[in-house]
């Protein structure tokens, strides 16, 4: 995955950010990959509420081509 410069980041829409205030950027496959292991991490270390990583992970799975239910209802 390419490094993502403040400058590339601050030209994503804000619709390719699966939270607001520019958190979790899923432009493109391998950055949602690592948007949901990101999540899955904030989750554990309470960093993220249980919402905000379903929210990651469902914008994420999207994003992927995914759609595993099992992650919606944790």
């Amino acid at each position: 995955m390419a490094v993502l410069t403040t400058k590339a980041r601050k030209n994503i829409p804000a619709s390719k950010f699966a939270l607001p205030g520019g958190r979790f950027p899923v432009e493109d496959k391998p950055h949602a990959a690592n948007a949901k292991a990101r999540a899955t991490q904030g989750l554990a270390k309470g960093t993220l509420t249980p919402a905000e990583a379903a929210t990651v992970r469902h914008r994420a799975d999207a994003v992927l081509g995914e759609t595993d239910s099992t992650y919606h209802n944790k």
